[in-house]
């Protein structure tokens, strides 16, 4: 979006309003697709249909008037597609507009108590598997999985982390970014294109969730008995955390040091940066100083086993973690997803405690709190090898709350303000059970 925004030189309240248009109707389209098909006599073409979805969102999400909802949508569809579907399109809007999105749901949307499931897929617009599945991972609680749907449709917050040693929080706040509630390092921005401030140009900070500096955070702050010299990222593309590990390993997590924590990072180490695909890999390098970085698989890995002190393995997931920031995701995946990401998952995290020394720690994160891309993926590991145990991730977050039973932690958007990101921590042992 920021690239097409550029390409057609919008800006302002022009570029806000494209943004909202865009991302606000792939956020409700699943509900705007049931409310169209019960006001329309047929199935509408597919560019009709598109059309028919930014007009829904504007009638029922937008403060935009109905009369020019309506006008703008049917000019359109008439410009770009015909007479005769616009009059379509006009006759489907009026039937929209003449009632608000509270008095849809009930009339769209199974019944709440026969199909608990179903109604909260068409009312948060989320596919209904998703639901379950977010369902499951909260323990079956209805309440607080409505509260996470709505959460996911919520606008986020920009955050930015000053990446330690190369920007400061005392810099961003003079860009006009606000301190975060949890990371040391995070500052939320307002408002504005955060690629504007220079720091992030200069990819001394840069954007990046609260979670997902967190849970960087909490891989470097398990204490090792031995070296702590060389560190390994082993899927670190686009870069967000491979940028983070690389500061700490360079200069320390200098706000633990400041603070007088004895388990904070003091400096000192070299972080190697690999991912399997070449520009996933040159992201990777231009976000980083001093770290080395590899196109590699880390299923077919060309380092010596048991060589690194530390290991960030961010799994390639499905993503419903970052629902709030890719709306799109929850309609591109579908459970067949899971399945096929999970079999990788277990194979990199198999490779990742291979790559760790006895004594090291290895951070599996995915941004999903899918049962089947966490805990699932864990459990396995640990019960397929002796030489590994499950450390309590919660232990080195002590600034968070609400991150569910352990040992793993659980990041959730409606608890936190962050993507759903999960952390498990795995030490290998130096004497396998």
């Amino acid at each position: 979006m920021p690239r097409l925004l550029r390409e057609r030189g919008l800006g302002g309240r022009d570029a806000a309003l494209a943004t909202e248009l865009a991302y606000g109707t792939l956020r409700g389209l699943g509900t705007y697709d049931a409310i169209i098909a019960m006001c329309g006599d047929r199935e509408p073409d597919p560019a009709v249909l598109d059309a028919l979805r930014l007009g829904a969102h504007q009638l029922l999400k937008m403060r935009v008037p109905p009369h020019a909802a309506v006008g703008t949508t049917v000019d359109l569809v008439r410009l770009r597609i015909g007479t005769g579907a616009s009059r379509f399109a006009n006759a489907v809007l009026r039937k929209i507009a003449s009632r608000s999105m509270e008095e849809w749901i009930p009339i769209v949307a199974p019944d709440e108590e026969s199909d608990p499931a179903g109604h909260l897929a068409i009312a948060y617009s989320h596919p209904r598997w998703i639901v379950s599945a977010f369902r499951d991972a909260l323990g079956g609680d209805p309440k607080e999985t409505a509260e996470l749907l709505a959460a996911d449709n919520a606008r986020p917050t920009v955050t930015l982390v000053a990446r330690p040693g190369r920007s400061s929080l005392e810099e961003l706040e003079g860009s006009g970014a606000e301190p975060g509630r949890y990371s040391p390092y995070a500052a939320y921005l307002p408002e504005g294109d955060p690629g504007r401030i220079l720091a992030v140009a200069e990819t001394r900070a840069a954007v990046q969730d609260e979670a997902s500096q967190l849970v960087t955070l909490a891989l470097t702050r398990v204490p090792l008995e031995g070296t702590d010299e060389l560190w390994l990222d082993m899927c670190a593309g686009p870069g967000g955390k491979a940028g983070l590990l690389d500061a700490i390993a360079t200069h320390g997590d200098l706000a633990g040091l400041d603070g007088r924590d004895p388990d904070a990072f003091p400096g000192g180490a070299r972080l190697l940066a690999a991912d399997a695909q070449y520009h996933r890999a040159r992201l990777v390098w231009q976000t980083t100083r001093r770290a080395a970085v590899i196109t590699a698989d880390g299923t077919e890995p060309p380092w010596r086993p048991g060589v690194f002190d530390r290991v960030m393995l961010d799994a390639p997931c499905t993503g419903l973690g970052a629902l709030r920031r890719r709306p799109e995701a929850r309609w591109r995946r579908d459970p067949a997803s899971v399945a096929e990401l999970g079999a990788l998952q277990r194979r990199l995290l198999a490779a990742a405690l291979d790559a760790v020394r006895p004594g090291g720690v290895v951070a599996y994160v995915t941004c999903s709190p899918h049962l089947a891309e966490t805990q699932v993926v864990v459990a396995d590991a640990l019960k397929r090898r002796g030489d590994a145990e499950q450390l309590d991730a919660r232990a080195y977050l002590p600034e968070v709350e609400g991150l569910g039973e352990g040992p793993h932690a659980q990041f959730w958007p409606h608890r936190h303000g962050t993507d759903a990101m999960f952390i498990a921590l795995l030490r290998r042992r130096v004497t396998p059970s």
